[in-house]
């Protein structure tokens, strides 16, 4: 099972950048598909952004343009590179790999502790 530990997070003024990190541990990183999600207290936690093995990306509305996930799987890290910043996108942001089935072995689901990002207005 992959280990996740998100950093990066803290406080930031609006308009300002962040870069989040995501470190895995475990042989099979590069095959993961890895997203980033964010929560509020009292609310869902939803996707922000996306990366499959091959680099293909998905982000929701209301960051795409704003953020850049990318990944290095020689450092076995996903990034989360965040610009632009509003006090809306203040949450927990978590990262997560989705379980998934790959030769013949079954690979859990698996989250990361999370990690504070506040935007002051």
């Amino acid at each position: 099972q992959v280990q996740l530990v998100e950093s990066g997070g803290g406080l930031v003024q609006a308009g300002g950048s962040r870069r989040l990190s995501c470190a895995a541990s475990g042989s099979t990183f590069s095959i993961r598909t890895i997203g980033w999600y964010r929560q509020v207290p009292g609310k869902q936690r939803d996707l922000v952004a996306r990366i499959d093995s091959g680099g293909s990306t998905v982000y929701a509305d209301s960051v795409r343009g704003r953020f850049t996930i990318s990944r290095d799987n020689a450092k076995n890290t996903v990034y989360l590179h965040m610009d632009s910043l509003k006090p809306e996108d203040t949450a927990v942001y978590y990262c997560n790999a989705p379980g998934m089935w790959a030769n013949f072995e079954y690979y859990p689901n698996s989250w990361g502790q999370g990690t504070q990002v506040t935007v002051s207005s």
